[in-house]
């Protein structure tokens, strides 16, 4: 019988391919939002990416697109407060979510982004997933299950994508993975598979892009 939430099977030869072409082409950053009005025309579908400070967003993001600098990471958790566009040739809006889960910003600020968020996520019809990102060496934390719960409040289709593979012994990962599964089977948005990546290896980028390719 399958686990479930079973960790997504590698790509095929197809597509692959699909992904690598995707981003193969130019990825250039179109523009940073404080407030809905300043949303670029839903033109085309857009995957976003979410996940606490610190998970490794940006590198994942530099990862899929083979442009290092392209997602900057901040030293300082929680101070970029924008939502980041970058646009694909061809393809879809890539969207970087500020990092959530700090503690350092001023409560009026948190405030702010979460009303953003919340906007955001249940006011764009052209966002086909939103792939949230999990540190594999902690797995979900509660600060996770409030971005998690804000999804299935806002109908979005999520996808755990977990990042720092690499850094995870081997005798610990089912036990991770375990507790990630117990924690999905809560949540009615969560997509039926995870997604194992390390962006420093290279490790699932491969997949990752050609889920995005295959999205419409």
């Amino acid at each position: 019988m399958q686990l479930p939430f079973p960790l997504v099977e590698p790509a095929d030869a197809k597509d692959r391919e699909a992904g690598r072409l995707l981003f193969a082409g130019q990825t250039d950053f179109l523009k940073g939002v404080v407030a809905m009005d300043g949303l670029p025309d839903p033109d085309r579908i857009e995957v976003c990416f979410a996940g606490r400070s610190n998970v490794g967003k940006s590198s994942l993001i530099n990862a899929l697109t083979g442009r290092k600098g392209l997602a900057r990471a901040s030293n300082t958790p929680g101070r970029t407060q924008e939502i980041n566009f970058f646009t694909t040739t061809d393809g879809p809006y890539l969207v970087d979510l500020p990092g959530y889960g700090y503690a350092n910003a001023p409560i009026p600020v948190v405030q702010k982004w979460q009303r953003l968020l919340k906007n955001y996520l249940s006011g764009r019809a052209n966002l086909r997933r939103a792939f949230v990102l999990i540190d594999a060496r902690h797995g979900v934390k509660p600060v996770d299950e409030e971005i998690l719960s804000l999804l299935d409040s806002s109908a979005v289709t999520f996808q755990v994508v977990l990042t720092k593979a690499d850094k995870v012994k081997e005798k610990d990962m089912p036990r991770i993975l375990d507790q990630v599964r117990k924690a999905l089977a809560k949540h009615p948005a969560a997509y039926p598979e995870m997604v194992l990546t390390s962006a420093e290896k290279g490790h699932g980028v491969e997949t990752l892009r050609a889920i995005i390719a295959g999205l419409d």
